[in-house]
């Protein structure tokens, strides 16, 4: 007896999912549904032998995958062509023989009854449709020549064809065409591409990429990441952007494909030991190093001629799926990208994105329950965090050559449908306000504010909602403390510039602490954490996220006046108030505590009239005043300095600020000898700030280059900034903001100058 697998397939179990793969390897043609009737004319013979299975996986070098849709419009195609063979009556027409008037017409309704059913309804399914409704058409008008002893019998054979016509009608497969035949010609494949789209993946990646685009698709974005081609697409199906991804690997030539093989196959040989993921950066390196040797030799051993730069990109594809984390690299390559999540069941639905410019949209990318699965192993050892039945929660970090990001993974019990991911990418190089600025998120009056307030040592908290970029402008705060003062950071999972400031010259000592949602861990609470900095020195205070019990330690510190620069920290809150009620109400802090915040900057999205679009803005800078007891909305408590307009789409100074009735502004310019009472001073001071940041930004524009706005010159520009002030007040007495803008404009003039000549 002939086994499934003898006569070229297997089914497979994966998961509640039963997948026949058919093995296409020794075909003479492309295993393509859509493309190729042969293709269509086997499978339906499989799925007539097998017909409980979910899913259809054709190997021939790449993997056509068609999902749970497509397999199923074949899998009813398979079952009227077995009930059609085994019914006599359908093929042999034996039941009109004893019709004697239309013995004559049997013989060639039985062969063209044998075409459309043997042949058609395997090949063309959507053909023995149209035939059989041309078949009728065709019977009727030729009636007149039946013999009126045969008349019972053509009515019996047309309501047999009509019965036939209306069960294909009734199937998925024909109802998703039937008002789309106009003009069609049996034997036409073009239609099928209507409806079959595999996802197709070489045979070395188990991820699946939905390879055609489709037919309603508008294109309105197109740029590359690297060597991977993205392509943005408007789909009159979805509200949502397809993000259309065609990555290097999707894209080799046969002979490069089996290279990869042959090479992924040695080195899935030396896995790597869990020490050597404590060192990720080395040990991708050391693998692409043996990865591109291996290459060569096996190019050189094949007698193929590849070049050196060829190598270097087969070697980072080949690091890419043994050690790394396949297409999600390349999908956090991407700096328009902002958030990514695969939902579960793994390998049912696409990755979905939050695109900078396109909002939401979904891709083309399948993650399998393989990958998936072997991610979750990576992270467990990269995080030496625990993630199972008792831990279903795992906050981690991802850094990889030039990008890093937050990940969040859950698995059963928590999400019964097994793992699911969530990656918040962070930019490479931490956020400015001048780009705060280019993005309309604040205004320049804002971002001098801001300015002056982190020079003046205070105490910030950055609110909103999720997604509202608060992270992001509390990066762009650590961009504005002068880096003659120490910084340390408190993170349980580590989404600040640290390391980019580190490297910019900024004396920074970044804190891990144990994450509020995980129990178990080697990491120390948050709250101790927070107590550890006092015993560190003299140093800026930074907490990324204000979740827990830390926040007493934090209070504590601030109310002794332990920290005597600045401290900022992150909160979910969507207004001074939402603040003020989840630290008193929900963390527990006292309300005479919570007086020791200065300012809350709230930041939340804002959206379109039509809900389609949304963009980040900065809502309020409020200040926080001392002198009430219970209820700082009753009693005054707080004041807005500015707040957002939606008529001018701009964060626009208060009445309060403009008449300098602001306790903070003055309470830092009283510990400045040429401030005190002399409000138009420190006025005028907020003013150089926002012009600087202003100037910055046009002049970016002016000369197109983007690099002026970004944190290493934005840095190098408040440097001089401090300089020129100290060497005006030295030389004149007083700060003159007139002689310190026209000293700093020279500065940058040169600057760009000199950059051109280079």
């Amino acid at each position: 007896m002939v086994s499934a697998k003898e006569r070229g397939y297997e089914v497979v179990r994966e998961g509640q999912e039963s997948i026949l793969k058919i093995d296409a390897e020794n075909w003479p043609f492309s295993p393509s549904l859509e493309d190729n009737a042969l293709t269509m004319s086997r499978t339906i013979d499989f799925l007539v032998e097998v017909p409980n299975v979910s899913r259809l996986v054709f190997t021939q070098r790449r993997n056509y995958i068609y999902d749970f849709n497509q397999t199923l419009m074949l899998i009813e195609i398979s079952n009227l062509y077995k009930r059609w063979v085994k019914q006599n009556n359908v093929l042999t027409l034996s039941n009109l023989e004893r019709y004697s008037g239309l013995i004559p017409f049997l013989g060639g309704w039985r062969q063209r009854m044998q075409y459309i059913v043997l042949n058609l309804m395997k090949s063309d399914p959507i053909g023995a449709y149209v035939e059989l409704k041309r078949f009728i058409r065709e019977e009727k008008i030729n009636s007149k020549n039946i013999p009126l002893n045969a008349i019972d019998g053509q009515n019996v054979f047309l309501s047999l064809l009509d019965e036939m016509r209306t069960m294909l009608e009734n199937t998925k497969l024909v109802g998703n065409v039937k008002n789309n035949l106009a003009g069609y010609h049996v034997g036409e494949r073009m239609i099928y591409t209507l409806i079959f789209r595999p996802a197709i993946s070489p045979d070395f990646i188990f991820t699946q990429l939905m390879a055609r685009v489709p037919l309603d698709a508008e294109q309105m974005d197109v740029y590359t990441v690297e060597n991977a081609e993205v392509n943005i697409y408007r789909v009159e199906s979805d509200i949502k952007y397809l993000y259309h991804l065609t990555p290097p690997e999707f894209k080799l030539t046969e002979d490069k494909y089996e290279l990869l093989d042959l090479a992924r196959t040695v080195l899935a040989e030396h896995k790597p030991r869990e020490e050597e993921f404590l060192d990720p950066e080395k040990m991708r390196m050391t693998f692409f190093n043996i990865g591109r040797d291996l290459l060569q030799e096996l190019a050189q051993t094949r007698g193929m001629d590849v070049s050196y730069n060829e190598l270097v990109d087969l070697a980072n594809i080949l690091v890419r799926y043994t050690v790394g984390f396949g297409l999600i690299e390349i999908l956090l390559g991407d700096d328009r990208i902002q958030d990514i999540t695969i939902n579960g069941p793994i390998g049912e639905t696409p990755v979905f994105i939050v695109h900078q410019d396109f909002d939401e949209c979904f891709t083309n990318i399948i993650p399998s329950r393989q990958d998936a699965e072997g991610w979750a192993s990576k992270f467990r050892i990269l995080s030496g965090r625990p993630l199972d039945e008792a831990n279903p929660i795992l906050d981690t970090e991802l850094s990889l050559p030039g990008s890093r990001s937050r990940v969040a993974i859950i698995q059963q019990p928590l999400n019964p449908f097994g793992l699911a991911y969530a990656f918040r990418r962070h930019r490479d190089r931490p956020w400015t306000l001048p780009l705060f600025i280019e993005n309309r998120a604040i205004s320049p009056l804002a971002a001098g504010l801001l300015s002056f307030l982190i020079d003046g040592a205070r105490t910030l908290l950055f609110a909103g909602t999720r997604s509202s970029g608060k992270t992001s402008l509390l990066g762009a705060a650590l961009v504005e403390i002068m880096r003659k003062y120490r910084i340390i950071t408190v993170e349980d999972t580590l989404e600040l510039p640290t390391e980019a400031l580190r490297k910019m010259g900024y004396n920074i000592q970044p804190m891990k602490v144990r994450s509020a949602l995980t129990k178990m861990g080697s990491e120390i609470a948050a709250d101790e954490g927070i107590r550890t900095t006092l015993r560190l020195g003299d140093s800026s205070l930074i907490v990324g996220e204000i979740r827990s019990s830390e926040a007493f330690a934090l209070y504590e510190a601030m109310r002794i006046g332990a920290l005597a620069n600045v401290v900022a920290g992150t909160i979910h809150g969507d207004s001074a108030y939402g603040v003020f009620d989840r630290v008193v109400n929900d963390l527990k802090v006292p309300p005479t505590s919570f007086k020791a915040t200065d300012i809350i900057i709230i930041s939340n999205p804002v959206k379109s009239p039509d809900g389609l679009h949304k963009w980040r803005r900065v809502m309020s800078i409020t200040e926080v005043r001392k002198h009430w007891n219970t209820d700082p909305i009753a009693e005054r408590g707080f004041v807005e300095l500015m707040k957002y307009d939606p008529t001018t789409d701009s964060l626009e100074p208060t009445a309060d600020l403009l008449n300098g009735d602001s306790e903070i502004v003055k309470n830092i310019a009283g510990n400045v000898r040429e401030w005190v009472g002399n409000w138009e001073a420190v006025w005028e001071n907020i003013l150089l700030r926002a012009k600087i940041k202003e100037a910055l930004v046009n002049y970016a524009k002016e000369t197109k280059d983007h690099e002026l706005i970004e944190s290493g010159f934005v840095i190098e520009s408040n440097d001089i900034f401090h300089r020129l002030c100290d060497k005006t007040l030295d030389e004149t007495g007083k700060i003159d903001s007139k002689k310190i803008f026209f000293e700093w404009d020279e500065w940058i003039r040169r600057k760009i100058r000199e950059k051109k000549e280079s």
